[in-house]
């Protein structure tokens, strides 16, 4: 009997914790198991899991006191994905095992009653926190090994149950290096198309617009007239996502668990919740260490809220703080989970309660309507970059009879912009416009008062915020980089006050 170490991950949100698990089997004493460093209800049940899955994998379980420590012992640990780990360091402290493979091995996996390896969510964020501390090699599930193969520098093992693990671990088996081919990755269905929206010009183009510079987008309108379809079509304008991106999107799939087969993901999430959701729902939650929401789920890719006046004050203006800074921290009683939230918001919304398809048929009072849109709450619309109005239509045929766009021709241009935005912030690190702080856009790359006069104006009236005139400046730049200029004119600048104007919501 022996004292013996096997490794594991605690997740907090998106960044990982190496946890040392230790596994003193003392000689003599009264049979008995415990497990210290702070588990939660899932783990201390594990050591019942664990105890069967080696029984049934023919193995012996000691007879004597078996004690377990997970380090470091201030932090909580939580899940089902110790088990593997906790169920080597038994083996390995009874001597039923050599430890010289567990040695900067990292394992994860819930092991069932008759030792099958099930998965866990959260695998790529893990094996990510592993790497970045010198683990060489893990051990996972057998259907999170297309998932954990997504992480380089870091050796990824799959098993199946705990009897391929014992064979490995005394080289007399191997573990599977390949995942099976039934877990390769289906293609994506194709994306809604903009030429399925008839009109809606001015719309189109604030959609053209906010793809190309990242910026969030309100429209408002009677029911039937597109705002959904365009909102849907976003996605589509959007480019495809970077190497480091992918990686960020995929590691908070994980962790909900929405990553079947384990692929890459590579195309901008699309996430549009019911409006009865809560604000758990929508900025992330839960007891214990909290979990994300829609807003991390829609972290570089598209959040939409439809019919957003319906959702209330309380929880659209919890978007505030994600909107601003990017990502969300959820303080809870186990400790504080961060998850990113750069997404794009658009919110669609009926101009009124009755919402008619002619405002002449509007049976609602003024005050009933400014209540209404008054959910939407001054600082929340401050964030808003474009605010667009649709209209109802008056014709089923394509106006002049020429084709509305197609997403193709319209995600050209946007591809050209954002390659025009992507070279000149390059020294920066910046990939749009919407990234750029206001304090560089005032002052690196301050324009001519000439240009700005009309948002002084605006300023010096009231009419917009420090904030908004900001946002003004990179709505400009975006404007400026779908035309092909260098520099914004005022006419870009005046397009984009514009967009801001009050009376569009």
């Amino acid at each position: 009997m022996a004292l013996r170490r096997t490794w594991a991950v605690a997740l907090f949100g998106v960044d990982g914790v190496v946890v040392e698990i230790e596994a003193d089997v003392r000689k003599g004493g009264l049979p008995s198991v415990q497990l210290l460093g702070l588990p939660d209800t899932a783990l201390q049940e594990s050591k019942n899991r664990v105890r069967a899955a080696i029984v049934n994998c023919k193995e012996e379980w000691p007879a004597s006191c078996v004690t377990l420590a997970l380090s470091p012992a201030a932090i909580p640990k939580a899940g089902t994905s110790y088990d593997l780990a906790l169920a080597c360091a038994v083996l390995a402290g009874s001597e039923q095992v050599p430890p010289h493979r567990l040695d900067r091995t990292v394992l994860f996996g819930e092991l069932a009653l008759d030792g099958r390896i099930r998965p866990v969510r959260g695998l790529l964020p893990a094996l990510l926190a592993a790497r970045q501390v010198g683990m060489v090699r893990a051990i996972v599930p057998h259907s999170g090994l297309a998932e954990g193969q997504l992480v380089d520098g870091i050796e990824v093992l799959g098993a199946g149950n705990l009897r391929e693990v014992v064979a490995w671990l005394r080289e007399t088996g191997e573990l599977a290096h390949e995942p099976p081919p039934s877990e390769a990755a289906e293609p994506a269905d194709d994306l809604p198309d903009l030429a399925d929206v008839i009109g809606q010009p001015e719309a189109r183009w604030a959609l053209e617009v906010a793809a190309a510079g990242g910026h969030h987008l309100l429209m408002v309108g009677p029911p039937g007239t597109g705002k959904t379809m365009l909102a849907r079509r976003l996605c589509g304008l959007l480019p495809d996502l970077t190497a480091q991106e992918a990686l960020e999107v995929t590691a908070i799939h994980s962790i909900t668990g929405e990553l079947p087969g384990g692929a890459l993901v590579t195309s901008p999430p699309f996430v549009a919740p019911h409006h009865s959701l809560s604000v758990s729902a929508l900025i992330g939650g839960g007891s214990g260490l909290a979990k994300p929401g829609a807003v991390s789920r829609a972290h570089r890719g598209v959040l939409l809220l439809d019919e957003a006046c319906e959702l209330g004050p309380k929880r659209l203006d919890a978007l505030r703080t994600a909107l601003e800074e990017n990502e969300v921290r959820l303080a809870r009683r186990d400790g504080t989970a961060r998850y990113p939230a750069r997404f794009q918001l658009v919110l669609a919304t009926n101009p009124c309660p009755c919402a008619p398809a002619r405002d002449v048929d509007c049976q609602c009072s003024p005050n009933v309507r400014r209540r209404y849109l008054g959910k939407l709450s001054g600082p929340l619309l401050d964030r808003v970059d474009l605010r667009v109005s649709t209209r109802p239509l008056v014709a089923m045929a394509a106006e002049n009879g020429v084709p509305p766009e197609s997403s193709e021709v319209v995600r050209k241009r946007v591809e050209d912009a954002r390659a025009a935005a992507r070279e000149r912030w390059s020294e920066h690190g910046w990939q749009s416009n919407t990234e750029v702080p206001g304090p560089v856009l005032r002052r690196e790359f301050a324009l001519p008062q000439r240009t700005t006069a009309l948002l002084d104006r605006g300023l010096e009236a009231g009419a917009i915020t420090a904030r908004g005139a900001d946002r003004c400046l990179r709505v400009a730049w975006t404007l400026a980089d779908l035309e092909g200029r260098s520099t914004p004119e005022a006419d870009h600048v005046g397009a984009a006050l514009e967009f801001r104007d009050r009376r569009a919501a």
